[in-house]
């Protein structure tokens, strides 16, 4: 799959969300925008990252930032998710897989020394015009988060 480069328009999405509602990205024009794919909830990369996404929402909102989380789980893996590690941002179901083809975050993949097919754990950010202003494919879980503010120059 074709990955994101700086100045692409990101492919808008509207998709189910843990808490009953959705998430469309062009509704949140005017304003910046991380949006990270994550394999799977409840696993032990996963939680890692989106604790550190939810211990660090406060700086990010307050230098203008939203966050999405996108995964190919269902609802109700979603929803146990945001239960368990109170997750305060919305985590989007993409179980067709069609948002995380277009943001080039599903494809090959080395796991375990094999080459497997699977979601790619990357973060893209996405300015107020919809433009893509920074893409990350194959992130660290550990320490991304840190590594992403260090970058957004988010205190």
């Amino acid at each position: 799959m074709p990955r994101l480069a700086v100045g692409d328009l990101a492919p808008d999405f509207t998709l189910q969300t843990a808490d009953g509602g959705s998430v469309t990205l062009s509704d949140l024009r005017g304003r910046h925008v991380i949006v990270y794919f994550y394999p799977a909830a409840m696993t032990p990369g996963c939680t890692t990252e989106a604790c550190d996404f939810r211990d660090n929402l406060a700086s990010l909102q307050s230098a203008g930032y939203a966050v999405v989380g996108v995964s190919p789980d269902e609802l109700p893996a979603l929803q146990k998710f945001v239960e368990a590690e109170h997750l305060t941002f919305p985590l989007a179901s993409d179980p067709d897989r069609s948002v995380l083809e277009a943001w080039g975050a599903w494809g090959e993949k080395s796991l375990y020394g094999k080459t497997v097919t699977g979601v790619i754990r990357s973060t893209v950010v996405v300015d107020p015009e919809g433009r893509v202003e920074l893409a990350q494919y194959n992130v660290k879980a550990t320490g991304h988060v840190a590594k992403l503010r260090r970058d957004l120059k988010v205190a």
